[in-house]
């Protein structure tokens, strides 16, 4: 009778609908719980159905492994290799969670060969049976020497002696999967490998062809091997491709390496799925399954490499591109006597030719078939665009052979293949792999060869000397971005271009502007193509490393402009046309290259050698016709920008214009130097915005916040908002707090001077209120920062601030619009080491909530700008030669500055800094401040990726940062001020996410018509309209939770019969089949009674 009431009752109110959703909704709970389970994480694999054991090791399933063993484990880097196997174990313990995992001879430290661990292992296994294993087998490359010229000999041994290893295991192992690793750790220094330190050894180029001629002696012996095996429970395979370790500074950053080098073996287990991709993004972990279609381990039996024998079939068909070019000029006479000025030097007056630089000019791998890797280290130098000289132009287009059209007796190109010191090379002297730091030593080396050759008139014939360089600087800038900068780099650009025009006479040089080598990325993004990206890797790690839409990537991006930059400022200062008798040309043929697509949008391999990096003789053809047009165009109308897939036509000299362009016969005023730049006198930025109008009535809504809109600023945090040492000069004024050019909250002076938040919006608002001025706190305003504070003081500042606003009779607090910026947390980390309990990153979560939850409750009508902690490791290079730098910066941070590099302390430090930076992203992606139409929360990312500002020089510039090297200085200041601003006009999840300290005076960005309003996690998507705001003025209060409006009285009654009627027929209903159940249910249990003993 209770629930027969209390039906009725909710028949009464119109409830009854709900109850029967819920009854469905329970109905449907057993569906749908295993649903969500495998949507929950959906990174791991699931189960496969149990099976029985299989005979035939092709019929191999993960579930079927219950041990993992590993032979070979590189001593050198034991560590890591024991770490990733660990990992790929847990790996195969999601199908089987009993696997183990052993390696022979844990604790020996000394070398044991591979037969003596297969002998051990074997032993040990022999009461194992009937156990599927696998077995890893790794095969370093660390304890062999890239370089030597007895590598290919060492190779074969290896291979001697992994063949002996495996007959041992076939001949006493059953159930057994055995996976070959070609391993490579970090690149070290051996003192065995003298060539290494050889002029113009590339490392990363001897390392990457080292591994590759491991991996295809390893597919060899093991293909032989598989001819004469019929074994049906043992089987060898080999890894796709080798692991290979990167470099880190600390062991916390190694993790994501070691994790992805473990799923790289994962995936390598595994039978090849058509929808597998190259993960180039290493922050990225995607763990593949085994699927139905493809449940089992791979061999070569169950799979084989069909696709990459369709990618070598397409890749491998002989081009039908023609690589001879006609000669279509018909004025190619000399001139009738030998110009004594290189600005009226004719093509047919040209005697020798030369070139310097790195493997592009060598022409590393232009003669390889697109399958063959391991020719990308042959150096084709015959078929150089600078400076090739094979055949002719009918079938190899060269520049020599194009001047050989104008004058038969040239001399200095090369021919064949070799290095740069073959006879054949001859005035050919690029070395693979050279930097800018090698062009002085190629130099030196040409001039002296020009000066003995007896081909040669030394101080009589005219020479074309070709230099290209600085793409192998860009691949290691980010290893060292000082050695690597723009200035330092074109520095020693300008070094060897010195030699030549003080030694060289009768010379016309063209300095090639590096090629725009970000595009070359996309050739490694799509695995259709089947490039070798972990051997680009080796030889240019830092061009794929970075991340898509990464600070670094727009770092690479911007040392590649500045490096083009840099080179023309260099040729521009004139420096080089001191005498009629030399010059120096920069030819910008290659500043904008489109890399060439076929048909289906891909990029055209062909143009590349089978590295995917180095170019084919398809693409050297097109550079050597840009190249020789590039030297008949006029200096300041030169083309630029190249599309390769269109085709260059030959330009031909003519009667009117019959010489090489030089600047003089160009009529080209050089620009000269820049003038230097005027003193700084302050910090202050241009303002360009034309929408300025605030809202045509208060808004109610934060989502339609128009920057014109804020009446009143306000902070809180410690003295990087205090301004601690701001605008100090001497250690006697760094304790002084010049609130005034405080970034967030200062507003002394304008904006024309003075870059700061309030600056910024007096421009749109003049009666803004809130900003602190001038030194100390006398007019701090609504600023209500203190140097030295913590996270837990912040609830403290933030009451103060809230009785402050209300207090001040020029605020009205309940109906002006509030911008109060937090940000705190670096004396938290900074003092983490001497308070760990206290200042752990729950600690600063919680602390960080308490302040929200009090603005959220206690203040209408607000916007609150929250800023990640800084990335603070960039500080520990900060230096300067001072008491301040020296002393006081260590004392200011002591547990981010004093621990040494590599120590678990920074490691440690590091690691909190990043917590705290998530603790605070997790808790804004929280819904927890979105309860009010005039409230939000919204997180400004900008130092989440610090970048080190760097001078001229490429070296830290302190000019940043106070007497103390920590603090801001008003320049520094002025650059937060601008990279807050720009921040609060970016959309919720396409904010910059890092900081690259550049000053300048017009970075300030705009709102636009089509968005006006300050971007929050609500108008930041495209479902989000801006509709006009009502004309009329309004005096709603803050929003709050709960239904508004009013009902008509007749609606209501209608509603309330038809609720009446409805819970009547469900309440009819469910008694009508409860009874019918229970006469079923009682039928049934007489039936049972008369079966039961």
């Amino acid at each position: 009778m209770a629930r027969s009431a209390l039906l009725i009752l909710l028949s009464l109110v119109g409830l009854c609908t709900t109850f029967t959703d819920h009854v469905v909704q329970d109905k449907r709970l057993g569906t749908d719980r295993s649903d969500k389970i495998e949507s929950y994480m959906p990174i791991l694999c699931s189960p496969m159905p149990a099976s029985t054991p299989p005979s035939s090791v092709h019929a191999l399933t993960p579930a079927d492994i219950t041990a993992l063993y590993t032979l070979g484990m590189p001593l050198s880097h034991r560590d890591e290799a024991s770490r990733i196997v660990r990992r790929l174990t847990e790996l195969v313990s999601m199908f089987n969670p009993g696997v183990i995992s052993q390696h022979v001879d844990q604790t020996s430290l000394q070398h044991r060969s591979l037969l003596q661990e297969a002998q051990d292992l074997t032993s040990s296994l022999s009461h194992k049976v009937t156990d599927w294993k696998i077995v890893l087998l790794f095969l370093s490359a660390d304890s062999m020497c890239a370089c030597s010229p007895q590598v290919a000999a060492d190779v074969k041994a290896v291979g001697h002696e992994v063949e002996a290893a495996l007959q041992i295991l076939q001949k006493h192992l059953h159930h057994t999967l055995v996976h070959v690793v070609v391993w490579s750790g970090h690149h070290q220094e051996d003192k065995m490998c003298k060539c290494i330190t050889d002029e113009g050894i590339s490392q990363g180029l001897q390392k990457a062809t080292l591994l590759k001629a491991l991996q295809d002696s390893m597919s060899h012996l093991l293909t032989n091997l598989a001819r004469h095996s019929k074994s049906e429970d043992f089987t060898v395979e080999l890894q796709s491709s080798p692991i290979i370790l990167e470099r880190n500074s600390d062991s916390e950053s190694t993790r994501p390496d070691l994790d992805q080098s473990a799923v790289q073996l994962w995936t390598s287990l595994l039978q090849p799925s058509a929808a597998q991709a190259e993960v180039t993004d290493s922050s990225i972990i995607t763990i593949p399954c085994p699927t139905k279609e493809r449940p089992f381990l791979r061999t070569q039996i169950n799979s084989p490499n069909e696709r990459e024998l369709e990618i070598l079939s397409k890749v491998s068909a002989p081009m039908d591109y023609d690589m001879g070019t006609e000669m279509p000029c018909t004025y190619r006479s000399p001139s009738p006597t030998i110009p004594t000025s290189v600005h009226e030097l004719r093509p047919g007056d040209i005697k020798v030719v030369a070139a310097v630089g790195d493997s592009l000019t060598a022409a590393n791998g232009v003669g390889a078939k697109q399958d063959n890797l391991l020719l990308v280290l042959t150096q084709y130098r015959g078929l150089s665009w600078s400076v090739g000289g094979d055949k002719n132009l009918t079938t190899v287009t060269t520049l020599p052979n194009i001047l050989k059209e104008f004058n038969p007796s040239l001399t200095g190109f090369s021919k064949g293949t070799g290095n740069q010191n073959s006879q054949q090379a001859f005035l050919n002297q690029a070395v693979p792999g050279a930097k800018s730091s090698d062009m002085v030593p190629q130099v030196r080396t040409l001039v002296e060869k020009m000066k003995t050759d007896p081909q040669i008139d030394f101080h009589n014939d005219w020479k074309v000397i070709t230099m290209f360089v600085g793409g192998n600087d860009l691949c290691d800038f980010c290893t060292d971005s000082v050695l690597f900068s723009p200035e330092n780099v074109v520095d020693r650009i300008r070094q060897a271009l010195d030699i030549l025009h003080s030694e060289v006479p009768r010379a016309i040089v063209n300095l090639i502007e590096l090629l725009n080598i970000v595009p070359l990325r996309d050739l490694h993004k799509d695995t259709s193509l089947g490039c070798p990206s972990w051997f680009v890797r080796l030889v240019c790690p830092c061009v794929l490393k970075a991340k898509e839409e990464s600070s670094e990537l727009q770092r690479l991006n911007d040392f590649n402009r500045a490096y083009q930059y840099t080179m023309r400022e260099l040729i521009d200062s004139g420096r080089y046309d001191s005498h009629d008798n030399f010059t120096v040309v920069l030819q910008p043929f290659f500043r904008e290259v489109f890399l060439p697509k076929l048909e289906d949008g891909r990029p055209d391999r062909s143009y590349f050698t089978p590295d995917c990096f180095h170019l084919s003789q398809k693409a050297h053809t097109l550079m050597a016709r840009a190249l020789w047009n590039n030297m008949l165009e006029p200096v300041g109308n030169k083309t630029f920008t190249q599309d390769f897939t269109a085709g260059i036509d030959l330009k031909c000299p003519s009667e009117e214009n019959p010489f090489f362009r030089t600047a003089i016969n160009s009529n080209y005023t050089f620009p000269g130097p820049p003038p230097t730049p005027a003193p700084v006198t302050n910090w202050g930025s241009d303002f360009s915005c034309a929408n300025t109008a605030p809202s045509n009535s208060v808004p109610t809504s934060v989502h339609r916040l128009r920057p014109a809109d804020i009446k009143v600023v306000a902070a809180v945090g410690d003295s990087l908002t205090a301004a601690f040492g701001a605008k100090a000069k001497s250690l006697l004024e760094l304790k002084t707090e010049y609130r005034g050019v405080a970034w967030s909250i200062g507003g002394d002076e304008t904006l024309g001077t003075v870059t700061t938040l309030p600056n910024i919006l007096r421009i749109f608002n003049p009666h803004i209120k809130g900003m602190s001025k001038g030194q100390g706190k006398n007019q701090t305003g609504f600023n209500m920062a203190v140097s030295g504070a913590k996270i837990s003081e912040i609830p403290g500042q933030i009451r103060h601030l809230i009785d402050t606003m209300k207090n001040d009779m020029t605020v009205d607090f309940q109906n002006d619009w509030k911008l109060v910026t937090l940000f705190i947390g670096g004396n938290d980390l900074c003092q983490y080491c001497n308070d760990r309990a206290a200042l752990s990153p729950e600690n600063y979560s919680h602390h960080l909530t308490t302040s929200l939850d009090i603005l959220y409750k206690e203040v209408p009508r607000a916007f609150v700008n929250v800023l990640e902690i800084l990335e603070i490791e960039g500080l520990r290079r900060i230096k300067r030669d001072s008491l301040g730098c020296n002393v006081l910066q260590k004392q200011v941070c002591p547990c981010f500055l004093l621990p040494g590099e590599d120590s678990p302390e920074l490691a440690e430090v590091k690691r909190i800094n990043r917590e705290l930076q998530i603790k605070t992203e997790n808790l804004m992606h929280e819904s927890r401040y979105d309860g009010r139409e005039d409230f939000a929360v919204v997180v400004q990312p900008f130092f989440q990726n610090s970048i080190l500002p760097l001078n001229a020089d490429g070296r830290p510039d302190d000019t940043y940062f106070s007497e103390d090297c920590f603090h801001f200085s008003e320049r520094g200041h002025a650059n937060m001020a601008t990279a807050l601003w720009n921040n609060m006009l970016e959309p919720v999840g396409k904010k910059q996410t890092y900081n690259n300290f550049t000053n300048s005076r017009n970075n300030i960005k705009c709102p636009t018509e089509e968005h006006p309003y300050i971007f929050t996690k609500v108008n930041s998507f495209p479902s989000f309209t801006t509709t006009p705001e009502p004309t009329t003025q309004t005096t709603a209060q803050p929003f709050t939770s709960g239904c508004s409006g009013s009902v008509p009285a007749w609606l209501a009654g209608v509603l309330a019969v038809i609720g009446l009627v409805i819970g009547w027929a469900v309440t009819w209903l469910l008694f009508f089949y409860r009874d019918k159940r229970s006469k079923r249910k009682m039928t049934a249990e007489v039936e049972m009674k008369t079966t039961v003993f």
